[in-house]
């Protein structure tokens, strides 16, 4: 909650699929919300996205009766995500952020029995050193002597759930997701988790599993960086019955405003925009244009007002959407100047221009050179 888009707030965004999210839970008669991890998007959360967390909290748990188990991400603060922890036990919402608490399950009961959650939220090597007073040099090691301790108190046949704050070896990675550590030291192993009947994990973005289909990602509520603009967003509706795991089903979430490329010639894309229903979309455009063009964010946001971000794919010369004077040798100044009054004017130069611009241009050479 409180994410920036560059530096557009998205909260009235989260809001729209978090009600998607509540609706899907009275739906379906769940049992438990888990949240894995990253609840807002910095340590100190700007107070709109507080307010608005808690608000959809007391939707599920006063309105609906739906208890909900939280851990810290690395986004978070521990600390302050978990002020009044125990006080709000009693109305059935369980913050897990202290890393001496993972051997103490949260029960719930369901039509087919108690289910056990134990919560590992997001640490580093340190922070598991200074717990326990073990030896542990990485964040593999660290998530294992974790897993390891909570294996040693699981209760035999009763179901048990895992939610982990981690960065899975192996599994895929958006350009929106904070960096754990450098170069990859952050990564973890599945083989520790597969004796749990569900693994919920949290902080990467893409809805994915790992290792078994049970040690799943169920990924972000939105996209946060044009690398995902292909991700299938949504939320897992996970069944377990007293044996274990039955299903694990993707819920798709529809954004208010999605995040989308577009990719052409920038004639084509304003002509297009005109009739697209989704036009209030967060947009990257890639123009396919090989001439110059004056303005083309400028023309592009007449019809996609939430343009972001552009890009030229098939052009060397221009910077962003400036024009460059330095025509070098590939292109004269007649050339440029030609382009040029293209986008201004909207046609070509007429005979008699086109010889007045190249008096202009030799007797501007010629004064520039008598001058050297």
């Amino acid at each position: 909650m409180g994410r920036l888009f560059q530096n557009i707030s998205l909260l009235d965004d989260q809001l729209h699929v978090l009600q998607q999210l509540k609706a899907y839970a009275r739906e379906h008669d769940v049992d438990a919300l888990i949240i894995a991890g990253d609840v807002f998007d910095r340590s100190v959360p700007p107070a709109e996205a507080v307010d608005a967390l808690d608000q959809f909290l007391d939707d599920m748990v006063a309105e609906l009766k739906i208890p909900v188990i939280m851990i810290s991400g690395n986004h978070d603060s521990a600390k302050r995500l978990r002020f009044g922890a125990r006080h709000m036990q009693q109305s059935g919402l369980y913050i897990l952020s202290q890393l001496s608490d993972v051997t103490t399950p949260v029960i719930i009961d369901t039509a087919t029995g108690p289910v056990h959650f134990y919560g590992i939220p997001y640490h580093d090597p340190v922070e598991v050193r200074e717990a326990f007073g073990c030896e542990v040099k990485n964040h593999d090691e660290a998530h294992g002597y974790l897993v390891k301790r909570v294996k040693a108190v699981r209760r035999a046949n009763t179901p048990a759930v895992l939610i982990s704050h981690c960065f899975i070896d192996g599994a895929e990675a958006s350009d929106s997701e904070r960096p754990l550590s450098i170069g990859g030291a952050d990564r973890v192993s599945y083989q520790p988790l597969t004796d749990f009947d569900y693994v919920a994990l949290g902080h990467l973005h893409g809805p994915q599993y790992k290792g078994k289909e049970s040690i799943r990602y169920s990924g972000s509520l939105l996209k946060y960086s044009f690398s995902e603009y292909k991700q299938n967003k949504g939320i897992t509706l996970v069944e377990l019955n007293a044996q274990g795991l039955v299903s694990a089903k993707h819920l798709p979430l529809t954004p208010q405003k999605d995040l989308r490329v577009i990719e052409g010639l920038l004639e084509d894309l304003i002509e297009q925009g005109k009739t697209d229903p989704c036009q209030h979309d967060y947009l990257l455009a890639k123009l396919t244009d090989t001439q110059d063009i004056l303005d083309p964010m400028g023309q592009l946001r007449k019809v996609y007002p939430n343009i972001l971000q552009l890009e030229r794919t098939q052009f060397t010369l221009s910077r962003g959407s400036q024009l460059l004077a330095d025509v070098g040798r590939k292109r004269t100044e007649q050339q440029v100047f030609k382009d040029f009054f293209r986008q201004v004017s909207g046609h070509d130069l007429t005979a008699e221009q086109n010889a007045l611009l190249m008096e202009i241009i030799a007797a501007a050479t010629a004064e520039v050179e008598g001058s050297e």
